[in-house]
């Protein structure tokens, strides 16, 4: 903005306030207020349909984009590829589902040839309906410039108008009045027939803008209608006659995953390895060593995995170590190869675990003396909390249960194997209490 304009803005600043609201004589053109009502339809449906006649045309290339790329994607999954990344000879092609591959190639191939035949349809939408919403909407900003002109030379009489009327109703003027009114006479009449200009002038020019609207913005919308019709038959036509041996389009959609899928699932969850679960939150220290022994580390998690009395993998999806509601009982400090793997696996190095020296073990208890009978002593615990089975081996129980131990250690962070209501299995050694 100029420095005149930023002046002529000032100026006419009061008399906006004023006209808002309502504040002295404001000038009201009926024809024209209807008018410009009109043309802030014509304007914003002018709008609406250069955007949503761009959107489609750029959806319909980006949706068959997409399925080009994910057909590529699902046939790389198809070949997995073994060797050593250092001979490159060694790759050996390794076809896990060679109709899904062959699939993959052939629907690409289809999505390819629809993109082609649907291109002079979209580059007609671009020609026939993007192109002239954009020339009309070059020609809808310019009448609004106009507009916006008249409202300025409105506020400019209106401004004048009511000064002349100040200056009139005056009793008693004074000869620097009288000068007032004769110079405020001329800018009044000045300023009228500036506003008289642009005002006769917008209203007969909107008007022929109306009666180009019916003959111009109507038939853009009834061909951008067909043209999509045109697109929409194109995509129906084209995949109703796909035929690929390896897609059932007789069945659903759930249908058809449910008889490729097969017993995959159950194969998948037969792995061990599928069952490692986290939650991506740490675990709380006074668990970690405890962790240690299990997993060889002691990872900030709270959820996990731990190897049995056999050596297998099992699942807590539970965590017997969960301190959000129910926390277990604390245990003694262990020993130092335990903070060691504590350390290495929460992500600090060997350094930080060497400075945290473990405190020494309290001495071991004395031996206790043998029973007078030779009768071997059955050993129970009391069950502290609640604890369900997480994996196959596990002993489920609620609390106040006794618990007849089978085999435990003398660490109460680890898992101890005991018999109750004629079942036998593992469970964590700090869910429960020794009895004496």
């Amino acid at each position: 903005m100029s420095w005149k304009g930023f002046q002529k803005g000032a100026l006419r600043a009061p008399q906006q306030v004023k006209a808002r609201f309502n504040l002295g004589d404001v000038t009201k053109d009926a024809i024209f207020i209807d008018a410009e009502r009109r043309f802030q339809d014509l304007e914003k449906e002018t709008k609406k349909l250069h955007d949503e006649s761009t959107k489609y045309a750029q959806a319909i290339n980006g949706m068959l984009d997409h399925q080009i790329e994910f057909s590529k994607a699902t046939e790389e999954i198809y070949k997995p590829v073994s060797g050593r990344a250092s001979d490159p000879n060694s790759y050996v092609d390794d076809v896990g589902n060679a109709e899904g591959i062959r699939a993959c190639e052939e629907y690409v191939i289809i999505v390819e040839e629809l993109k082609a035949s649907l291109q002079p349809e979209l580059e007609l939408i671009e020609s026939r309906i993007v192109k002239p919403a954009e020339e009309l909407m070059d020609i809808v900003k310019n009448a609004r410039k106009w507009i916006v002109k008249r409202d300025h030379k409105q506020l400019d009489f209106d401004k004048e108008n009511n000064k002349m009327k100040k200056l009139q109703e005056k009793k008693e003027k004074t000869a620097k009045d009288e000068k007032a009114i004769w110079d405020t006479e001329n800018k009044l009449e000045a300023a009228k027939d500036d506003f008289d200009i642009f005002n006769n002038l917008l209203k007969d020019e909107l008007m022929r803008l109306f009666a180009m609207e019916k003959e111009f913005i109507l038939p853009l919308f009834q061909s951008f209608y067909y043209m999509q019709l045109n697109v929409f038959y194109t995509l129906h036509e084209k995949m109703q006659s796909i035929d690929i041996g390896y897609f059932n389009l007789t069945l659903n959609i759930e249908e058809a995953f449910e008889q490729k899928r097969g017993e995959i699932q159950q194969q998948a969850e037969a792995i061990p390895i599928v069952k490692f679960k986290t939650t991506g939150q740490r675990r709380p220290l006074k668990y970690q060593s405890r962790l240690g022994i299990e997993n060889g580390s002691a990872g900030g998690v709270g959820r996990t995995t731990s190897l049995s009395s056999s050596g297998s993998v099992r699942r807590l999806t539970q965590d017997p170590y969960d301190t959000s509601e129910k926390p277990p009982p604390p245990y003694t400090n262990g020993s130092q190869s335990l903070d060691i793997a504590r350390s290495s696996s929460t992500g600090s190095n060997w350094q930080s675990a060497a400075k945290t020296k473990p405190k020494a073990a309290p001495p071991p208890p004395k031996p206790k003396p043998g029973r007078l009978s030779g009768v071997p002593t059955v050993e129970t615990v009391t069950a502290l909390y609640d604890y369900e089975a997480q994996a196959e081996g596990d002993l489920s129980f609620s609390a106040g249960d006794t618990i007849e131990v089978v085999s435990r250690t003398d660490n109460p962070q680890e898992w101890w194997s005991g018999k109750v209501g004629g079942r036998q299995g593992q469970f964590p050694g700090n869910y429960v209490q020794l009895n004496s």
